[in-house]
């Protein structure tokens, strides 16, 4: 009796029929399609879903498979009513292939489960083909390199491939002759292929003229006509996984992070590190003994299996977030917070207390801040985020820390106009850089640090605190942030002794003046100009230089056989003084008693 087989949309989508008609590997005599496959697949194609374009190239490829077989292909079966179309999520068309295939008295061909099973259920011969979780790798994987970040493929035009490092990449070409249309459909049917078997990968979102999909570490998105002129497909994959260490953060923001940051925002520019830093840190807390979960679409962080990674439940992260509650999390990473229903759910549980970790693309850090502004009332903001870190070119450019007070703000001198403000402090130095308020009906977003102006008694402080510093380091400068803080700048090799062990000296010098002082490394500044003249004089304490009086208040460096030891300002005396037990100091005692040459040059 010739064998008769009726396929369902599923078998279609997967390629597997096909596949197997071409191989020799499946004997048939005659193929039907049911119409209402052809009708359902149309519709898709229509909609602009992906999986009805891949059906309707893979019936195309059947009936050409069965033409060099020289099998049968007919279609069958009437076209599904418009109460059809509207129950096929609920399986009114996989019920219509069930009739064609019993009215015809063919088996049925599925890589559907649950149509298998219906099928047999109504006494109906069924050949199962199980979707085929492919072994080999992706072929999308030959295009990338260890430093490939991403690979753009379009119709019409040469793939591309960005290579480097955030910040540091370059667009090369990975050959010169453009992409034909099918080439690059390739590509998009076995990635959505994959993505449909279980445990391989996610579809993420498919909106008609694009989808995106998870793929182990690939994050794909691709464009259809009209959403796009061309048919593109854009694979990116992470470069590096790093911990929370290799960023080399300040012991204060650890502590911080460690203890009492909980509403922590990470922003930056897109290809900035955002995402990889974002992974650093919830493994940081995994191996802090805290139960951490995320929400993300797509689902591209890198995290260990012991985080459960959350996609939107039913297109919803409101919905995932009361799942998410019950399951009672330490800390939740949000990658990335875009809409305003991403900011009510950030606000929701950062309120409810849960820790929370947002990621959101930012060109500057206050408009990482901004972004909350008009979504959130304007004074639940530090109690929704406490910490924000910008990230550039995959390292942490800048940290700040909100809080509430209530002052005049900055530049207004009336007490009545004391009002509730939200102070934008950078976390390292405590510099107040910008202050947020309500003025009038309006939210405000004031600049502080830019243009400050010290007061008279500041002038004093810092030329006190100089007068100290300089008696250990010479070539020291400070810059006044506050009152009460101070940044005083030496050189890389002079930070240890101003110090001293164990922070004795700097502690002795903060208790002395009344003042914080924060030890940042100066920028050498570039010598220009000839040798200039200078004595030399060995002193008990140490080196002095003497200069000509042309010279005082001048900036200049000291060089010992062309390395430069350090750059100074030379004082009212026409003198520079540098204390022997200076790491300068030494180097130039060293210097003398060796006889090594010793010159000095203005500094730019």
């Amino acid at each position: 009796m010739p064998k008769r087989i009726v396929p369902d949309t599923s078998v279609i989508i997967s390629g597997r029929l096909a596949e197997s008609l071409e191989k020799g590997d499946f004997k048939v005599d005659e193929l039907i399609v049911p119409i209402a496959v052809l009708d359902e697949l149309q519709a898709q194609a229509s909609k602009g879903r992906h999986s009805g374009f891949i059906g309707l190239k893979e019936l195309k490829r059947l009936r050409e498979a069965c033409k060099a077989g020289k099998v049968k292909f007919k279609f069958s079966g009437g076209r599904p009513s418009l109460d059809d179309i509207r129950l096929a999520a609920s399986g009114r068309i996989d019920s219509i292939i069930v009739d064609v295939a019993l009215r015809e008295k063919a088996e049925l061909v599925t890589s559907d489960y649950v149509q298998a099973l219906t099928a047999e259920a109504r006494g109906l011969k069924v050949h199962f083909l199980q979707p085929e979780e492919r072994a080999k790798k992706l072929r999308l994987e030959d295009l990338f390199t260890p430093d490939t970040m991403s690979v753009h493929l379009k119709e019409g035009a040469a793939p591309m491939a960005k290579k480097g490092k955030p910040g540091e990449f370059k667009l090369v070409k990975l050959r010169s002759k453009p992409l034909t249309a099918e080439e690059v459909e390739a590509y998009i049917r076995e990635v959505y292929e994959l993505a449909k078997v279980k445990g391989r990968g996610f579809v993420e979102i498919d909106r008609g003229s694009a989808f995106v999909a998870q793929i182990g570490e690939f994050r794909v998105a691709v464009a259809r006509p009209p959403f796009s002129d061309g048919v593109e497909f854009t694979a990116v994959r992470p470069i590096v996984k790093l911990k929370l260490e290799d960023y080399k953060l300040s012991d204060r923001l650890m502590e911080r992070l460690r203890t009492k940051a909980e509403g922590i925002l990470i922003a930056g520019p897109p290809g900035s590190g955002k995402t990889t830093f974002a992974s650093s840190l919830a493994e940081f807390y995994m191996a802090q003994g805290k139960i951490v979960k995320t929400l993300e679409s797509p689902r591209d962080l890198q995290v260990g299996p012991e985080i459960t990674q959350y996609g939107p439940l039913e297109g919803s992260f409101e919905k995932s977030a009361d799942v998410l509650l019950l399951v009672r999390p330490d800390y939740t990473v949000f990658d990335e917070v875009r809409k305003t229903e991403d900011f009510q759910v950030f606000t929701d549980m950062r309120l409810a207390g849960v820790g929370m970790i947002g990621v959101l693309h930012a060109s500057s850090p206050i408009d990482a801040i901004q972004r909350f502004i008009g979504r959130v009332e304007l004074g639940m903001i530090p109690h929704i985020v406490d910490t924000l870190i910008f990230i550039r070119y995959g390292e942490v450019e800048r940290v700040y820390e909100l809080s509430m007070t209530v002052k005049v703000p900055t530049g207004m001198t009336d007490e009545a106009l004391a009002r509730p403000v939200i102070e934008v402090r950078d976390f390292e130095t405590g510099r107040l850089d910008y202050e947020i308020y309500t003025f009038g009906e309006e939210n405000i977003v004031v600049p502080v640090a830019e243009g400050r102006r010290e007061t008279p008694a500041e002038r004093l402080a810092a030329q006190r605190i100089l007068e100290e510093v300089r008696k250990l380091c010479p070539e020291a400068s400070v810059e006044m942030v506050s009152s009460g803080r101070a940044v005083v700048k030496v050189d890389r090799a002079s930070i240890p002794h101003l110090i001293g062990r164990k922070g004795s000296t700097i502690s002795r010098l903060e208790k002395k003046l009344g003042v914080r002082l924060d030890i940042k490394p100066s920028e050498a500044a570039p010598a220009e100009g000839p040798p200039i003249d200078f004595e030399l004089q060995e002193t008990k304490r140490g080196v002095d230089l003497y200069f000509d009086k042309e010279y005082t208040g001048k900036r200049v460096t000291v060089f010992v056989e062309d390395e430069p030891v350090l750059t100074a300002q030379v004082g009212r005396k026409a003198r520079v003084r540098i204390s022997g037990r200076s790491p300068p100091g030494r180097k130039l005692i060293e210097a003398l008693e060796k006889g090594k040459g010793i010159t000095v040059r203005l500094a730019a």
